[in-house]
């Protein structure tokens, strides 16, 4: 339906508007030139099937569908074409002259207008200094933002009465200009300083430490927030150079600590770091490595190195060559690590460090294999996600209590055995513990898709 070909022609509503409310509706025509009749007339050339009509408005109604006196649209369909007519320009400079809250309000709890429109004029709410939810207006607000973006409202329909639902709201989104909007809110802006048990404090740790949110957003949480929102920032691979000195700069030692883990820290600190010495194991652990950094690093941390997940070939085999057993189980324990070099610590392993290779995802199922004719290899095998399920059938039959534990946390056990292991007192924690038997729980008693 085209609503400009309704232009100068005259319409009946039976009933009652939906999403607009009855004042915004007639303006709306008006705006398009469209005449709204209270009765049938000849001139009526579309009648619209409102919500609520009374028992007369029906029988009026079914007459009128009998005698085909015009088309019929039900309101949902009209409201939306005249949500789609809105005039946003004229809109928005109309309520800011005009200061009517009462109207502003209305638009932002009409489901019908865009999502770009919404947001637009949710920057014009005033939330007169009060939080999300402690008034009656700021709460159908926040409410109606919620409602809005949170996905799968209707599994959780009372979320939009509490703070926890736009958490949950922002630890779900997808949409980085609704994390803007969120972020400017008035009551998010009184809360950087906020005691940690604050909700609203709750929700800018989780914009901090969500992954679509902008670097604008993160510069200015470090400007405004406290330390420890700035150590969220300072572990973000996505902080820059620019952040990267702002957060050093700032001088608290927590915030420094923070920055040592962040895996593409800034050359010029990493050197001021690894000369202090203070945080240089962290370095070594997490930061993206080059040929000139593992050389800075590998004669006083070689075991820490050995944890890094960007080891290359190269590197992996120069600490196999460190006369350091600490060194080898943490080279085995590596998701990263080169089959190679996995064959490598197999031929001059200790049992140790054979724990640590066979207990080890990244080790190939066909090493995984030959591993389990040595008993000594159970343990480590029972905790290996990259364990055949035959193997860990198998191993299911055991009666070592420290086996029965790694199959119990381990994610790859087949969901019956999971069953199982809940008999276990010992083992009823852990098996509740393991993500695929939460999943597995979930999908089967509530029924969602996990």
């Amino acid at each position: 339906m085209n609503l400009e070909a309704l232009k100068n022609k005259t319409i009946l509503l039976l009933g009652k508007s939906r999403a607009f409310c009855s004042n915004e509706f007639t303006i709306q025509l008006s705006y398009l030139q469209i005449t709204l009749a209270l009765e049938y007339a000849p001139d009526v050339v579309l009648i619209v099937e409102g919500k609520m009509m009374t028992p007369y408005e029906q029988n009026y109604r079914d007459t009128l569908y009998e005698e085909r006196k015009a088309p019929f649209i039900s309101i949902d369909d009209f409201e939306k074409e005249l949500a789609c007519g809105i005039d946003e320009e004229t809109l928005l400079m109309s309520l800011k002259l005009s200061h009517d809250a009462s109207r502003l309000k209305s638009f932002l709890q009409n489901p019908m207008i865009s999502d770009t429109l919404f947001l637009k004029l949710l920057k014009m709410y005033s939330w007169g200094g009060e939080d999300f939810f402690e008034n009656d207006d700021n709460r159908d607000v926040s409410a109606a933002i919620i409602v809005r973006f949170y996905e799968n409202i209707e599994r959780n329909h009372n979320v939009q009465y509490a703070t926890l639902g736009l958490m949950h709201l922002v630890s779900q989104c997808k949409n980085i200009a609704v994390l803007e909007s969120i972020v400017g809110l008035e009551p998010l802006q009184k809360s950087f300083q906020s005691d940690a048990r604050d909700l609203n404090y709750t929700l800018i740790t989780a914009i901090a430490t969500h992954y679509l949110t902008p670097q604008w957003v993160l510069k200015m949480f470090i400007q405004k927030s406290n330390s420890y929102v700035k150590t969220l920032i300072a572990m973000r691979s996505d902080c820059n150079g620019v952040m990267q000195k702002l957060l050093y700069e700032d001088g608290d030692e927590s915030v420094k600590e923070a920055l040592s883990y962040n895996t593409h820290l800034d050359k010029a600190i990493t050197i001021v770091f690894i000369e202090g010495g203070i945080y240089a194991k962290n370095i070594a652990k997490h930061i993206q490595l080059d040929d000139a950094l593992f050389a800075m690093l590998v004669e006083k941390y070689p075991k820490e190195l050995a944890q890094n997940e960007s080891l290359t070939f190269t590197m992996q085999i120069e600490l196999l060559e460190v006369n350091d057993e600490e060194t080898k189980i943490a080279l085995a324990s590596n998701l990263h690590i080169d089959e190679n070099v996995v064959a490598k610590l197999v031929r001059k392993g200790s049992q140790d460090i054979n724990f640590a290779i066979y207990a080890n995802a990244k080790t190939p199922s066909r090493s995984l294999i030959e591993a389990y004719e040595n008993k000594m290899n159970h343990v480590a095998l029972s905790y290996n996600q990259n364990t055949p399920e035959a193997l860990l059938r198998i191993l299911a039959q055991s009666e070592n209590p420290k086996i029965l534990e790694g199959l119990a946390k381990n994610p790859s056990t087949p969901v019956d055995i999971l069953y199982q292991l809940q008999l276990h007192s010992q083992l009823e924690r852990f098996v509740k513990e393991n993500p695929t038997f939460g999943k597995h729980i979930m999908s089967e008693s509530i029924g969602w898709e996990v």
